[in-house]
């Protein structure tokens, strides 16, 4: 973890105004000491607690300065939240494999209600583009466009590094990006098996990993600030799915770690959910005419005399007791839920149209 991962959230939440609201953050690097800045050296080797501490006290009485230079680091310079309404208004919030479909989507709505988003994605170019397209309908820098890849830890380091440099912080990691290959365990290759399980159940918990110092730190500065974890599940990490046990099985794990981490993360102000969609039959993971479920399924032989993708689709559009698939409005609904909801956490939400129920 940089020194900067631990000063630019700590100088977030030290900042936070009168609405609960913490301030974006930008990182410059210079060695240049501005006139109006506070010079602030942390203790050597210290702990980010340690230094967090010392931050405190530097910055007491000092509420009309907006510059911390340090020595040999560089600038950070606070800057008040983009003025914006709606139920996430002046949240940062980072989503994974946000590059289209249902990432894309989510942070869209997001962005709808107030939020300021990164969209991360493997595919970089695609990242920017849809960061770009969203700067253009809502105003410039509402959002951010990054490559990460989530099986791999210093990929992840990396997007977290850039995230804090540019922000200071986020306030909600959405663990989104997730893949799917659908065969018989009779013959499914153990490198499909593999791949799978890395990008949904790897990928999870080294995203999780990851962003935890720096919403750990934002809490070790204001204690009552809390922050938020939500990992985008499924309907098949809540019931089984017949030819399709490497997604679900990988899920059903996501559920555990989800458990798992919100019972050691609430000392750090984060709380830990999983919301579990229904199908999204119009985003490309079922749609795409070349690799999509409805394909999948169809050569899998899944649903029982099904001659074409629209049989197929029709099958499942039959499942579900309000009659259409997920849509990423009401995953939207769900995640604005549990960041609203303090006394939540450890949870998996179904939105599965009642498809899927807890008991």
């Amino acid at each position: 973890m940089s020194l900067i991962q631990t000063i630019a959230p700590a100088l977030r939440a030290l900042s936070m105004n009168a609405d609960g609201q913490l301030p974006r953050v930008r990182f410059t690097e210079t060695q240049t000491l501005p006139a109006t800045a506070i010079s602030f050296t942390p203790p050597t080797n210290g702990s980010p607690a340690e230094q967090i501490e010392a931050l405190r006290a530097a910055m007491a009485g000092q509420d009309d300065r907006t510059e911390v230079f340090v020595p040999g680091l560089g600038l950070f310079s606070i800057k008040e939240p983009t003025p914006t309404t709606g139920r996430a208004s002046g949240k940062i919030a980072v989503v994974t494999g946000a590059a289209q479909g249902f990432g894309y989507e989510i942070a869209l709505g997001l962005v709808a209600h107030g939020a300021t988003v990164v969209l991360t994605d493997i595919n970089e170019e695609g990242a920017r583009s849809a960061a770009q397209a969203v700067n253009e309908q809502y105003g410039p820098d509402r959002a951010l466009g990054l490559a990460i890849n989530v099986t791999n830890g210093p990929s992840i380091a990396n997007a977290i590094e850039q995230v804090t440099r540019h922000y200071g912080g986020f306030d909600l990691f959405i663990s989104n990006a997730g893949v799917l290959k659908a065969e018989s365990v009779k013959t499914q290759p153990e490198k499909d098996f593999d791949f799978v399980t890395a990008v949904n159940y790897k990928g999870y918990y080294l995203c999780v990993q990851k962003a935890v110092p720096v919403l750990a730190a934002q809490h070790l500065a204001r204690p009552e600030y809390r922050s938020d974890i939500v990992q985008i599940n499924s309907k098949s990490g809540l019931v089984g799915s017949n030819r399709n046990f490497a997604y679900a099985g990988g899920k059903f794990g996501g559920i555990g770690l989800t458990q798992s981490f919100a019972l050691e993360l609430v000392d750090d102000g984060i709380k830990v959910n999983s919301v579990c969609p229904g199908n999204f039959f119009d985003g490309p993971l079922w749609s795409d005419p070349e690799n999509g479920l409805f394909v999948q399924y169809l050569r899998a032989n899944k649903v029982p005399g099904a001659r074409t993708v629209a049989d197929v689709k029709a099958f499942y559009e039959s499942k579900v007791p309000m009659g259409r698939g997920c849509q990423a409005e009401d995953v939207t609904r769900a995640i604005l839920y549990l960041m609203e909801q303090q006394y939540e956490t450890g949870q998996a939400l179904p939105v599965t149209g009642g498809q899927v129920m807890l008991h």
